[in-house]
């Protein structure tokens, strides 16, 4: 049985001597303890060395991917016949046995076999020495490590992130400066600040003029317009400041050639970092531009920390604060952080920047990851998802007018279809329908003359008097059926009282006898009362 060991300096066919040995599995550490008991267990047979730093590194770069290289493939051709190979990936043995037909092996022997050999391998291979095998390994790996992460100098974004903080830096101080001569200035000369409002424009005229009374005798038109140069010196000899000693002057102009100078120094940070931006970041740069390309990076902390993160937070990134207040408050979340300044959000209307910063987020963190880790150092990629987020765009643009056009959702409305109507025009095929006033009678109509009615046709003037006439003689028939058979109504009431009265009993006449009685003698009372009264009355008036 042989085993694979592959080192730094090249690849190592080790011969088993003792199979038996092999058996078990715990006791097979011990074997390894001292060189010479390690030399009874396995022997060297082969041994190929790699001539130069590349050829070690393409080696060990297709055995990560478990591929035998060629000179793996020559080397085993050589010295692997009718042998059983034991080797440390099972993919790398799958390979062999398909090309070469060499019986391949790996179990926890094998790998125990291969740690004993790392620990014995000065020993077991001669001329391999411990000072040597050190830089070897730690060179290979440095190697591996920058094929594998695609390394390069060019690709080192802690420059962009010195760069745009020195920028802003810049920035705060120039406004700081510039501030700081207006006001100093504007006790000689206020009148100044208003007609030149430019920070730089305003500390060349300040260098050059110097006192305001020699603004008539100098020529601007190197530095301001003709319209400005007349307007500052006809303001020059009008001026409500106040004098200033030439020592004051001098200092003003000192404070000038800081300002300026501090601006020349920008611009020219500015072309760096635009250059570093287009080398490291390029399709991030055609997407969202050089300054808000490098601010995303400095806050992401590097290019690779900014590749991990996902669309949605490079979408917020820069807004936090804002993030966690309206978590904590439960309000709307932040749509948008640095990637705001951006061009394209810039270019969309406000109810569409939330959109837009979304999708440029998305095709944004897309353009980092290929910046990153991709091999191509154009920015193709960038460019052609720039016109698709414009496309993108135009067309919510385009949605609204849809909109007003049509219903709510941006469709026609559809109208219902009618037969009667003429493609194209406003009239109609057949006769409009004319309002038929019999339909209102509702008493004296039958089956048929309702079935008529429904008809769609209107009908013809007599076809309307003729039905006129029949409900006018419908409707006298039924008045006097109503009064005849109120009559006899009345009659047969009659009858059945009479019949009533005469199929009473006994008992309801007698009732009604002493009904009367009763009644007669209160009446007779009734006539006695009154003529004791009228009796009375008589006696006082002869009194």
């Amino acid at each position: 049985m042989l085993v694979l060991f592959e080192t730094p300096a090249g690849f190592a066919l080790f011969k088993v001597l003792d199979e038996g040995k092999l058996s078990k599995v715990e006791d097979l550490s011990k074997e390894f303890t001292t060189s010479d008991s390690a030399r009874k267990v396995v022997k060297l047979k082969a041994f190929s060395k790699f001539e130069n730093t590349s050829e070690a590194l393409s080696a060990a770069t297709l055995l990560i991917d478990s591929k035998p290289s060629k000179g793996l493939w020559k080397f085993l051709k050589a010295h692997c016949d009718g042998e059983t190979l034991g080797v440390a990936d099972s993919k790398l043995g799958n390979a062999i046995k398909e090309k070469l037909q060499i019986e391949c092996v790996h179990n926890n022997v094998v790998m125990e076999l291969m740690r004993g050999l790392r620990s014995q391998l000065t020993e077991l291979i001669s001329g391999l020495a411990t000072q040597d095998l050190a830089p070897m390994s730690l060179g290979l790996s440095h190697s591996l490590s920058r094929y594998k992460l695609k390394f390069s100098p060019d690709k080192v974004d802690t420059m962009i992130v010195q760069a745009i903080g020195l920028l802003d830096d810049l920035d705060k101080e120039l406004n700081t400066y510039a501030m700081r001569v207006r006001e100093w200035y504007g006790w000689h000369f206020p009148e100044l600040a208003k007609i030149v409002q430019d920070n730089i424009l305003y500390a060349k005229a300040v260098k050059l003029m110097g006192d305001r009374v020699n603004a008539a005798k100098l020529d601007f038109s190197e530095i301001l317009l003709e319209e400005v140069e007349a307007e500052l010196k006809e303001a020059a000899m009008i001026s409500m400041g106040t004098e200033v000693s030439d020592l004051d002057l001098e200092n003003i102009k000192d404070l000038c050639s800081q300002v300026l100078s501090f601006s020349e120094y920008r611009a020219q940070l500015y072309d760096y970092l635009k250059s570093r931006m287009n080398t490291i970041a390029p399709n991030l740069t055609a997407l969202v531009g050089e300054l808000v390309g490098a601010r995303l990076i400095s806050h992401g902390g590097s290019l690779m920390n900014l590749a991990k993160q996902p669309g949605s937070t490079l979408q917020i990134l820069g807004a936090e604060k804002a993030l966690f207040r309206a978590l904590k408050t439960k309000h709307a979340t932040p749509k948008y952080g640095l990637i705001y300044h951006a061009s394209l959000i810039g270019q969309a209307a406000a109810k569409h920047k939330g959109k837009i910063a979304r999708s440029l987020a998305s095709k944004a963190s897309l353009a980092i990851r290929y910046d990153a880790l991709g091999d191509g150092q154009d920015n193709t990629m960038g460019l052609e998802n720039r016109v698709k987020l414009e496309a993108r765009l135009r067309a919510l643009e385009g949605k609204e007018l849809g909109k007003s056009a049509g219903s709510a959702k941006g469709k026609p409305k559809i109208e219902a279809y009618d037969k009667d109507r003429k493609n194209g025009a406003g009239a109609l095929i057949t006769p409009a329908k004319v309002y038929n006033p019999s339909a209102d009678a509702v008493l004296g109509c039958t089956e048929n003359e309702e079935q008529k009615m429904s008809v769609d046709e209107p009908p013809s003037q007599t076809e309307v008097s003729e039905r006129k006439k029949k409900k006018k003689k419908s409707a006298e028939a039924e008045d006097n059926g109503i009064v005849e058979s109120e009559e006899t109504g009345t009659k047969k009431e009659k009858k059945k009282k009479k019949h009533d009265a005469a199929d009473g009993t006994e008992e309801n006449v007698e009732v009604e006898k002493s009904k009367k009685k009763k009644r007669k003698h209160s009446d007779d009372d009734d006539e006695s009362e009154t003529a004791d009264k009228k009796k009375e009355k008589k006696k006082k008036t002869e009194e």
